[in-house]
């Protein structure tokens, strides 16, 4: 089903924004006749300091470092988190040493915490430990895998490997029976062509292994940290739409309050999207600088004529209440 590259192009061309997002309502409301928008509450964990430390041998401030990352995971544990994302230098170090020293890491955590969710190392992380450990694509990710790690984060930003790179660390991963989630960070430059052939692509892997649990649009970001001026409500909500549309094999289409504001998140669930991404949890019910409260989360959702329910990282157990 779906629709065809073709089709697809001239959505991106087109000035019916009302139309297409009414075409993905349909789609979304097929997939998820329930009325429902999921969201995670979640945290990450910089993990810099600790693999700036670390060493394949060990040594004391490595050892003190993993205590203060472990006091860390389980202070955001108390707060209700239900997941982990490992950000800031995970994978990194020279040749073995980044890798083997990765693997210490997870297992600290997963000793310490058995039942929690642990996402990090994206596809271009992988692809830079392989090159540098000498192993392919799927080794690397079956020692990370065996070591803890349970799924490999989405891309914030434009993939630092290549295209085919990023496939294949995705078809890897499947292939070991991890589920992935898949983003196409767009308006960096790139042709519309362009953002068709990795929506085509997407869709070729997922009907291949089906192990896409969902996949984000994401508006990119200038050098500053801000989303780029000249991309418009508009034309993100337009994206969004049409990789509703087209990706009609995969469940999940996320689309993040953080990321784009509340007034296009919640235009976006109008558009196609069933899931609200992710908020951290915090002591007193409040957002922190640049995020989104989870109460804020569920009025949005509410006010969209949705009903809200939190699940857990690998989109499996919707906790109602």
């Amino acid at each position: 089903m779906g629709i065809s590259r073709q089709q697809a192009l001239d959505c991106f061309r087109s000035d019916d924004l009302i139309g297409i997002g009414m075409e993905a309502e349909v789609v979304r409301r097929r997939l998820h006749p329930e009325g429902v928008v999921s969201y995670a509450v979640e945290d990450r964990i910089d993990c810099t300091d600790v693999m700036r430390d670390g060493t394949c041998e060990g040594n004391q401030l490595a050892v003190a470092s993993l205590q203060s990352l472990y006091d860390e995971i389980c202070q955001t544990l108390d707060l209700g988190s239900t997941g982990l994302r490992l950000v800031g230098g995970l994978g990194s170090g020279s040749k073995v040493c980044g890798l083997e020293w990765s693997e210490t890491l997870l297992r600290g955590i997963r000793q310490h915490f058995p039942s929690l969710w642990i996402e990090g190392l994206s596809a271009s992380g992988i692809v830079a430990l392989a090159a540098g450990s000498g192993l392919d694509l799927r080794q690397i990710i079956l020692r990370l895998r065996d070591a803890g790690l349970d799924s490999i984060a989405s891309d914030d930003t434009r993939p630092k490997c290549s295209f085919a790179e990023w496939t294949a660390v995705h078809r890897a991963a499947h292939g070991l029976g991890m589920r992935t989630v898949a983003t196409m960070v767009f308006a960096a430059g790139e042709a519309l062509e362009q953002r068709v052939d990795l929506l085509q692509a997407v869709r070729q892997l997922q009907e291949e292994t089906g192990g896409f649990t969902a996949f984000i649009p994401l508006a990119a970001e200038d050098a500053s940290g801000r989303e780029l001026d000249a991309l418009t409500a508009v034309e993100q909500l337009k994206a969004l739409a049409i990789a509703r549309i087209f990706l009609d094999n995969i469940e999940n289409i996320q689309w993040s309050g953080a990321a784009q504001g509340l007034k296009v998140l919640q235009m976006g669930l109008r558009f196609g999207a069933n899931d609200a991404g992710s908020v951290a949890p915090s002591a007193n019910g409040t957002a922190a600088a640049n995020s989104i409260s989870e109460e804020d989360l569920r009025r949005i959702i509410r006010d969209a004529g949705f009903h809200p329910v939190q699940r857990d990282s690998p989109y499996r157990t919707m906790f109602l209440y």
